[in-house]
C-alpha cells in the first residue's frame, strides 16, 4: 500500500549492537557439507540447527545424522510431539545437553538461543523468502559469526522461481535487509489481493502497471482530487518478451536454433527465407533491467512511475529524469517507454486495446474493431520489431 501512495512507510536499518551477519551459501545436498559444518560449529563450542521439515522421513534424517557425526548429541524436536516431551527437548538444548537440534519449522519464531550459530536448512527450495528469512535469524543473536547453509536438490540449484528465491536470500545478507527481501518478493510472486490474504489477485490478471494506475485513481478520488477519467489502453504485441527471465531464455533458444542452422545443409535461397522470417519474428526485449537498476526497490519505483506517466508529456518527462538519475537508456527500456507511448496515444483516441501480430496493427474502440476499408485492419510495413513499434506509434499520433 505504501509503494501504490495510500500509505506512508519507514524502515529501520540500525542493528542492534553487536549483530554480526549470518554468512548464507547455497548448495546442492552434500552430506560432506553437513558433517564439515556440524563439526566446525562444535568446536568452536556452538550448537547446530538441522531444519528438516516432514515429520514422517525426520527419524531417517536424525538416523543419518548419526552416522556421518557419531561424536554429536542430536535431539529431535517437531510439532507433531506431546507438549511435554517437546519441551523437555527444548530445555535439554538450551542448556547445551545436545549439539544438533533436529527440528521443523517449529524454530522459525520465539527461538532465542545465543549459543545456536550455525543452521542447515533441507530442501530450502520448499520454503518461501520469508520463512528463509525468519529461519535464518535463529542464528547469530549473540555477536558471533554465524552460518546459514540452504541446501538443494542439484537440478533445483538453476530452476524456476525457487532458484530466485534462493539467489535473493544469499544476495541480501547485510543487517536491516528484510526490506529488500520483502521487495525482490513482492517481484517473483506479485502482490496479489490488497486488501485480502491471497498470494494473487486482480494484479495478476490486469499487469502491475495498470493494477498500480487503477489503485492510484481510486486513491485520488477518495482523497477529493479531480478523476481525469482517461481510457484504460491494454497493449499486445507478438514479439514483445516482457520480463528479463523471459529474455534470457528466449536468447538460449534463439542460440541453439542459430546453432542448428549454421550445422545444416541448406540451399542459399532457404537461408535466406529463414533469416527473413527469423528477422521479422525476432523477440524484442521491453522491461527495466537489473543492469539499469540494480536495486528491486528503485526498480518497482520506477515501474510505478511508469504507470502513472499516461500521456506523451509525462512520459516524455520520466525518460528525462530516469536519464538524469540512472544515466543512458538501454534498449529494453527504450522500448518499454516507446510501448507507454503507445499506450498514452491509444488512449488519447479513446481506443481501448492495440495489439501487433505479425503485420496486423489491430485496435479496438468499445469492444469493436477499427478496421481500414471497412474490412481489413491496419497493415505494418516494417520487419523489425523495434521499428514496428514506431511505425505503430506513428500511425496512432496520425489517427
Amino acid at each position: 500500500m505504501a509503494l501504490m501512495g495510500a500509505r506512508d512507510m519507514s524502515t529501520i536499518d540500525t542493528p542492534p549492537p553487536n549483530r554480526l551477519p549470518v554468512s548464507t551459501t547455497v548448495t546442492a545436498y552434500d552430506e560432506r557439507i553437513i558433517r564439515d559444518a556440524i563439526r566446525r560449529e562444535m568446536k568452536r563450542g556452538g550448537q547446530v540447527f538441522f531444519l528438516h521439515n516432514r515429520v514422517k522421513t525426520i527419524e531417517m534424517v536424525h538416523k543419518k545424522l548419526k552416522e556421518l557425526v557419531p561424536e554429536a548429541r542430536v535431539l529431535v524436536g517437531h510439532g507433531q510431539m506431546e507438549k511435554h516431551d517437546l519441551e523437555n527437548v527444548m530445555h535439554a538444548f538450551v542448556n547445551h545437553e545436545a549439539d544438533v537440534l533436529l527440528a521443523t519449522t517449529i524454530i522459525e519464531t520465539g527461538i532465542d538461543i545465543p549459543n545456536a550459530n550455525t543452521i542447515l536448512i533441507d530442501r530450502a527450495d520448499r520454503f518461501g523468502l520469508a520463512d528463509l528469512y525468519q529461519l535464518r535469524g535463529r542464528v547469530g543473536r549473540a555477536g558471533e559469526k554465524a552460518y546459514a547453509i540452504l541446501l538443494l536438490p542439484r537440478e533445483m540449484i538453476t530452476q524456476g522461481d525457487a532458484r530466485k528465491r534462493i539467489h535473493a536470500i544469499k544476495q541480501y545478507t547485510a543487517l536491516g535487509s528484510g526490506f529488500k527481501i520483502a521487495m525482490r518478493d513482492l517481484e517473483i510472486r506479485g502482490a496479489g489481493n490488497l486488501l485480502g490474504t491471497k498470494q494473487s489477485g486482480h494484479i495478476a490478471q490486469i499487469g502491475f502497471d495498470l493494477y498500480c494506475q487503477l489503485l492510484r485513481q481510486s486513491i485520488d478520488r477518495l482523497k477529493g482530487k479531480k478523476d481525469p477519467t482517461l481510457q484504460e489502453t491494454t497493449f499486445k504485441a507478438d514479439f514483445i518478451v516482457p520480463t528479463e527471465t523471459q529474455w534470457v531464455s528466449s536468447r538460449h533458444k534463439t542460440q541453439d536454433d542459430k546453432t542448428q542452422e549454421q550445422s545444416s545443409s541448406k540451399s542459399t535461397i532457404i537461408n535466406q527465407q529463414s533469416s527473413i522470417g527469423n528477422q521479422s519474428s525476432a523477440p524484442l526485449p521491453a522491461f527495466i533491467p537489473t543492469s539499469y537498476l540494480s536495486d528491486a526497490k528503485l526498480r518497482i519505483h520506477a515501474y510505478r512511475e511508469l504507470a502513472e506517466a499516461n500521456t506523451p508529456k509525462s512520459i516524455t518527462a520520466l525518460e528525462k529524469n530516469w536519464i538524469d538519475r540512472h544515466g543512458r537508456l538501454p534498449e529494453p527500456v527504450k522500448s518499454l517507454l516507446t510501448i507507454a507511448r503507445i499506450k498514452a496515444e491509444a488512449a488519447s483516441n479513446k481506443i481501448s486495446s492495440v495489439e501487433i501480430s505479425g503485420q496486423r496493427l489491430m485496435l479496438q474502440r468499445n469492444g469493436s474493431p477499427i478496421l481500414m476499408d471497412g474490412s481489413r485492419y491496419p497493415r505494418l510495413m516494417k520487419s523489425k520489431p523495434e521499428e514496428k513499434l514506431s511505425e505503430a506509434l506513428d500511425l496512432l499520433r496520425n489517427f
